[in-house]
């Protein structure tokens, strides 16, 4: 018995853990200004932050593949 609890216990652990990584929001933003360390942008459906999130950026130039000879 303990051992089928231990399992389910795990087993929603697990799916928690995987819910609260795929809950991140993708928003689209442009950027206007870049003035030392401050960037300023303008974002599509930015009314889900807040002031103070954590946000990851990743630049659009980088990553493209280079075709030809």
């Amino acid at each position: 018995m303990s051992k089928k609890l231990l399992t389910v216990a795990l087993a929603v652990a697990f799916i928690a853990s995987t819910a609260t990584v795929s809950m991140a929001a993708k928003i689209k933003c442009t950027v206007d200004t870049v003035e030392g360390n401050k960037v300023t942008m303008t974002c599509e459906g930015a009314g889900d932050l807040k002031a103070g999130d954590k946000v990851e950026v990743k630049s659009g130039k980088g990553g493209k593949a280079v075709e030809g000879c």
